[in-house]
């Protein structure tokens, strides 16, 4: 590590049935960020195994399964809450919101917030391009993408375009939920004979059967392996009949398929 990136640690762990919380701890500041709450439980258990004070919690969206052990953990630890503007009246015990092109600076680590909507209209992805990281909410999982819920199917393929353009290849990205192995399952059937993909699945079964995260992953290998981060590929247009059509109308059919796949 440069001298010139600040330190800092990282911790994820699994909450609920399948989502996650992650934590950043900086410690020339003494700072602990956490990313969206899904159960205050799992976070005052790894608060207490690691002997960090959570001081900062950053919001992705306002879905219960992120934000429901939020004012627990709030009144907890008294931690600062920032959320997306649009999340107002959705979120309770906010003490601060964020638009598209904010940034939050916390001890010596900045935070962009990039605006992803497609999932929900408020979705924020946050960005610390000095630590290689970012939290991609429910917006890009591993080999997938989240549902579209409220915003539309040229909403969320521009988000994914938008986090493609901005992230680095070497950008550690974390998300809301352990769904790769279901994924790649998907993945299979759109883009079969895609070495990459073909090395991702064998990677994620392995993980999984060792009762591993697939989490992080990266932006090269989303790149290389993500069907909804492909929509220009050849091969991939070829396998559902949309060889003439522009990026968003393959993303609108991969996505109509993945909501109706049963594999």
């Amino acid at each position: 590590m440069s001298t010139d990136t600040p330190r800092f640690e990282i911790k994820q762990f699994p909450c609920l049935s399948d989502n996650f919380g992650v934590l950043i701890h900086l410690p020339d500041s003494g700072r602990t960020v956490a990313f969206d709450v899904p159960a205050a439980g799992p976070y005052l258990e790894a608060l207490e195994q690691t002997g960090w004070k959570l001081t900062d919690i950053l919001i992705t969206h306002h879905h219960w399964d992120h934000v429901e052990g939020l004012s627990e953990l709030k009144e907890a630890t008294g931690a600062k809450v920032v959320a997306p503007n649009i999340s107002k009246g959705k979120i309770s015990d906010v003490d601060s919101y964020v638009e598209d092109g904010d940034h939050v600076m916390i001890g010596d680590l900045e935070f962009a917030a990039v605006g992803t909507p497609g999932h929900t209209l408020d979705q924020i992805s946050w960005w610390a391009p000095a630590a290689k990281f970012a939290h991609t909410g429910d917006t890009l999982f591993s080999v997938g993408c989240g549902r579209v819920m409220e915003g539309d199917m040229e909403m969320m393929s521009a988000s994914l375009e938008k986090l493609a353009r901005l992230l680095p290849g070497d950008t550690n990205i974390y998300c809301g939920h352990e769904y790769t192995t279901a994924n790649v399952k998907f993945a299979l059937t759109v883009d079969a004979d895609n070495p990459a993909l073909a090395r991702r699945a064998k990677e994620v079964a392995d993980l999984r059967n060792d009762g591993r995260s697939t989490l992080p992953t990266t932006m090269e290998q989303e790149l290389a392996t993500n069907p909804f981060l492909r929509t220009n590929d050849p091969s991939i247009r070829k396998a559902i009949g949309k060889e003439g059509a522009s990026s968003a109308e393959v993303f609108a059919e991969l996505r109509t398929r993945k909501d109706n796949f049963r594999g």
